[in-house]
């Protein structure tokens, strides 16, 4: 499938960019047996199915119990009451112990649940060049902090808890079922001259007064799906607008730009104020359902076994324990009642972490259909370009000269119009970036190094920075404080066991200077910079060159960005203009993803 249009982006949603409920499960399932916790995981699930099974044992004796006690009462005979509560105790100090015990293994299946989604997820998403594609894919790639860490937690709590409680409830069905028909069976039911027997009448009744809540409930709550899911999409926006505030304070405050973000804040918030109020109205009108149903099931099993009890038939011991039978029945049988509010947050969590999870998967193949860009490792020790095009998102670039070669130790500045985004050329050269078209052929050798616009530095010590990603022992303090003094930071040699990021609160210069300094220590062959050295006041600038030109002699230099600025240290100049009439990558846009229907939040 081809998702490329030409000009502006369609908009159009492929079908193949969704999946049913039972592909997202299939999923899932393929990631669980393949999780090394797997069978942790298993070995804890039948644990806690023995404890349930044995539970239910446990409260089918507690039933049978309710007969002899509630008969001592209505005898009024005193030894056997107290006898029956020592028989209570016995019976409801196992269930206590069972309780705890199945409350303890829910609780650790629910961990290593989210131990395992959430290792994978990382797995997945920490894939080489993965993430990076991801991000540039349109909304499925905002926040993926979100999907790893809230979402996964959230599904993982849920899948564990209703699962628990299904197969508590149909155990529970199975165990009292039997005994609800067993005490409702044989009886006649008279109606005027007319005589009739319905076998374990009790039986259908509890049915029926579950399927009928059942039924109103999903009819009530099944908007409450896609209320979920945009509902945790907007927090997320909130999240990361507040987040996108906060990163980018020092500017906002100089530019006095406070009041315009302050609109935006408040405009994030009213959206997610606006599908909260959406949620609230839904839940209330559930709220209508199964609270009405919970108020008529305190006389509902009475009321039902009322006929059987005034004919004669019933002891008040048995019509307790025949309104203790149908009530757990009838709390098996109301599940899906009791749980349609989690059913929905479920539902709609496990559609947006297997979006993710999905997205992550198709991610390298996403785009299939469009032209990609042909990489070669090169038979000589030369970069060469061959008909260069890249296509984004956001445009089309293309490389001015047809046919670039490079030789080893050449400067080569790649410079353009302003309008004119330089980055992609920059991604495609690393490999980040395949779509396209053209040839890219790189030198055979592995000593390439990338400096991009904005540098990384893993947290730790200014030594452990300079050295990354060699091991922080690879280099003595005297060589890592000679580096630093070469490109103009001398000040901070005294300084290598602080923490860079914490203790030191380096401005955006002088970390680009950084991450020039430490090129000395490793020693590339090849060396791709992005606009990293355009941001530089002319007395930095100058002193890079230098430095470049004294520590990374024999190294080929190829620089992104703007003219040189008074200098003759690149040997040649290439250009990059805009194509207009080139394609344009589509985002990837799942449905799932887009907001819902207004309609559900009135």
């Amino acid at each position: 499938m081809s998702n490329r249009t030409n000009g502006k982006n369609s908009g159009r949603i492929e079908p193949s960019d969704e999946q049913s409920l039972g592909d997202q499960l299939r999923m899932m399932h393929r990631a669980f047996m393949a999780s090394p916790l797997r069978n942790k995981i298993i070995w804890l699930s039948i644990s806690i199915i023995v404890v349930i099974v044995v539970t239910a044992f446990g409260q089918i004796i507690l039933n049978r119990w309710y007969k002899p006690f509630y008969d001592t009462l209505e005898r009024r005979d005193l030894p056997a009451f107290l006898h029956q509560l020592v028989v209570f105790a016995q019976i409801a100090g196992v269930l206590l112990v069972l309780n705890v015990l199945q409350t303890w293994l829910g609780q650790v299946i629910k961990l290593r649940l989210r131990e395992g989604l959430t290792q994978d997820l990382i797995t997945e998403w920490m894939r080489p060049t993965r993430a990076f594609r991801l991000a540039n894919a349109g909304a499925i790639g905002i926040n993926p902090d979100q999907r790893i860490h809230e979402d996964a937690r959230h599904l993982t709590d849920l899948s564990a808890g209703l699962s628990i409680g299904l197969f508590q409830s149909g155990i529970l069905l199975v165990s009292f079922i039997g005994v609800l028909w067993s005490l409702s069976d044989g009886f006649v039911f008279h109606v005027a001259s007319y005589s009739f027997d319905i076998p374990g009448y009790m039986v259908w009744a509890a049915i029926l007064y579950a399927g009928t809540a059942s039924w109103l409930s999903w009819l009530v709550g099944r908007p409450l799906v896609a209320l979920n899911g945009e509902h945790y999409a907007r927090e997320a926006a909130l999240r990361f607008s507040l987040m996108r505030v906060n990163e980018h304070i020092e500017a906002v405050s100089l530019s006095s730009g406070e009041a315009n973000e302050k609109k935006r804040l408040q405009r994030d918030l009213a959206s997610v104020l606006e599908i909260s109020y959406g949620l609230l109205r839904a839940v209330t009108r559930l709220t209508w359902v199964t609270g009405g149903y919970g108020w008529i099931t305190v006389v509902a099993p009475i009321v039902i076994a009322a006929p059987v009890y005034f004919a004669g038939d019933l002891s008040f011991g048995g019509l307790m324990m025949a309104v203790g039978a149908f009530n757990q029945v009838h709390a098996s049988l109301r599940w899906f009642v009791d749980n349609i509010g989690a059913i929905a947050d479920w539902r709609a969590t496990l559609l947006r972490v297997a979006a993710f999870r999905s997205a992550l998967l198709m991610t390298d193949e996403r785009h299939e259909g469009d032209k990609r860009i042909d990489f070669r490792t090169s038979d000589t020790p030369q970069m060469s370009f061959d008909n260069i095009e890249i296509v984004s998102p956001t445009g089309c670039i293309q490389l001015r000269e047809p046919s670039v070669t490079i030789d080893p130790g050449e400067r080569v500045l790649v410079t353009g119009a302003p309008e004119v985004e330089k980055a992609p050329f920059f991604r495609a050269i690393a490999g980040l970036w395949p779509w396209g078209h053209g040839r890219i052929a790189l030198p055979v050798d592995d000593g390439l190094a990338f400096v991009p616009k904005s540098p990384y530095f893993p947290p730790g010590t200014l030594g452990e920075v300079l050295a990354y990603p060699s091991p922080p022992d690879t280099y003595s303090k005297g060589e890592l404080a000679a580096v630093l003094s070469k490109v103009g930071l001398g000040r901070l040699s005294g300084r290598l066991d602080q923490d860079a990021r914490k203790q030191m609160n380096l401005s955006e210069a002088e970390q680009r200077l950084l991450a020039i300094a430490r090129l000395s220590l490793h020693k590339p062959r090849w060396l791709i910079i992005d606009e990293a050295l355009d941001t530089l006041e002319d007395d930095a600038y100058q002193r890079v060159l230098k430095f470049m030109d004294d520590e990374l002699q024999g190294v080929a230099i190829v620089n992104i960005g703007r003219t040189e600025r008074g200098s003759d240290f690149f040997t040649r100049v290439l250009h990059l203009d805009k194509n207009p009439t080139g394609n344009t990558l589509r985002r990837l846009q799942p449905r799932s993803l887009q907001p819902a229907d207004p309609q559900l939040v009135d």
